[in-house]
């Protein structure tokens, strides 16, 4: 047989074939900055790396790139507990699920960004408010998706996980997690990228809190003072970050569970 060309392993590499196409778009931004020749309109791509790189050498950066995870943290963690108890009661009893569907339909096509002014007013100007905003972001599409992939567990796999005689933890924990889990996992992606976006888009409505700042106000502060290569390093630290939660994080969550078991190729 064969060997496969140098092309043909590139072409099979994920990583090369998507590092290749971020090259080509970094070319091309440098390219169209340098023909509108207007940076406070679009910086190249060159002074946007050297902001980025200035930024972490000073310290700024990772400050605001290290509170706004943290926050992050709290809220997504927070929003996974109350859709874990949620999807409990609504797997449990019927006025659970006639209770999580009602309030999905309620509030989850309800903005998170909307409920800012009113977190505002209930918990004062502080983390309080943000983390409010993130778990009603992460809460309902957690929470629908769980409760879905449950539901759509296979009855054989039901009816062996009985007749194994397991225990109702053993029944959940080996039988009903893993049946749902391709449905989990993207309730968690989902409501990952809706607490990412709402955190960042409150930062900038919503400014400093107790002293310190976030990438959102990282961004504003550096649009305010027209250091638009610092707006485009802090929107790239945000895209970065994405794509490291993405394809590191989720992907190996991934290759780990429903690959492994055969659930998706």
């Amino acid at each position: 047989m064969k060997p496969p060309s140098r092309w043909q392993r590139f072409y099979d590499n994920d990583a090369a074939r998507k590092f290749a196409l971020i090259l080509v778009l970094a070319a091309v931004w440098e390219a169209y900055a340098r023909w509108l020749a207007n940076p406070l309109l679009f910086p190249t791509f060159s002074a946007t790396v050297g902001a980025l790189f200035s930024s972490i050498a000073s310290g700024e950066l990772p400050r605001a790139a290290l509170y706004t995870i943290q926050l992050l943290l709290k809220g997504y963690v927070a929003g996974l507990a109350l859709a874990g108890l949620l999807t409990a009661f609504a797997s449990a009893t019927r006025i659970g699920a006639d209770l999580l569907e009602t309030l999905t339909s309620m509030f989850n096509p309800l903005p998170s960004i909307a409920l800012l002014p009113l977190a505002l007013i209930w918990f004062g100007l502080g983390d309080g408010s943000v983390i409010f905003v993130l778990i009603h972001a992460v809460l309902w599409s957690v929470a629908l998706n769980t409760h879905a992939g449950f539901r759509a567990v296979s009855p054989i796999l039901r009816m062996v996980g009985q007749n194994y005689g397991l225990s109702k933890v053993a029944y959940i924990t080996r039988i009903l997690i893993p049946g749902a889990f391709p449905s989990i996992l993207t309730g968690l992606k989902v409501g990952w990228a809706f607490a990412w976006r709402t955190l960042i888009a409150a930062e900038l409505v919503f400014g400093v809190s107790s002293g310190s700042g976030g990438l959102g106000w990282y961004i504003y502060e550096h649009k305010n003072q027209l250091l638009i290569p610092n707006v485009f390093a802090g929107l790239l630290t945000v895209i970065f970050f994405g794509l490291f939660v993405e394809n590191l994080v989720f992907r190996t969550i991934e290759s780990r569970t429903i690959r492994r078991w055969g659930m998706q190729l």
